[in-house]
């Protein structure tokens, strides 16, 4: 069990059965009354966000959570196949439940996937990938204003916009949270 005052962002929580990220909290006190903790969460099992309030001190439950180092195999259809390192294991999940990092995956790469009561949830993947470039257009010569981008398509599939002097067959360093360009490898 968590009290309100163990809350920081990123913790995971239990209310009322349904599993539960912080997103954002914030303590406050009204004129009258108890100090209260404002909650800005994120329904794990859905993605949706809801607001929260609870009564200073008040108990949540700890959600059924495990994370399993895993190696990513490939994609068949809309479901991709991981396999667990430490029992060779494979695992189903659905692509659409991993909020886009899916785009990032390489065959063979090793990620965490989170699972709740058994079932896969999400995966956590570096925070900066480096990847190759396997399809761009040529930037055109001269056209020197800045933060110009085009299209570039990556090694694992996904289109991202890149500067104009990437080209193909450059690997590039890019953030896999917002999907943007970080830099030239």
């Amino acid at each position: 069990m968590y009290s309100t005052t163990d809350f920081r962002k990123g913790l995971k929580i239990e209310v009322e059965g349904i599993p539960y990220e912080i997103v954002d909290f914030q303590h406050f006190k009204p004129g009258k009354g108890g100090a209260m903790v404002r909650t800005k969460l994120r329904n794990i099992l859905t993605g949706r966000m809801q607001d929260i309030t609870f009564r200073s001190g008040e108990k949540v439950g700890k959600p059924d959570l495990e994370t399993r180092d895993m190696q990513f195999l490939y994609r068949q259809d809309d479901e991709l196949i991981f396999m667990d390192m430490t029992n060779y294991e494979q695992l189903q999940m659905a692509a659409t439940s991993t909020g886009g990092k899916e785009g990032f995956l390489k065959d063979g790469q090793e990620c965490r996937v989170l699972l709740y009561k058994g079932s896969p949830l999400d995966i956590d993947i570096p925070l900066s990938l480096v990847l190759e470039v396997t399809e761009t257009e040529p930037g055109a010569r001269g056209d020197t204003v800045s933060n110009v981008t085009k299209a570039a398509k990556l090694e694992t599939g996904i289109t991202v916009q890149v500067p104009i002097f990437v080209n193909t067959g450059d690997r590039i360093k890019m953030d896999t949270r917002t999907k943007e360009y970080l830099g030239r490898e």
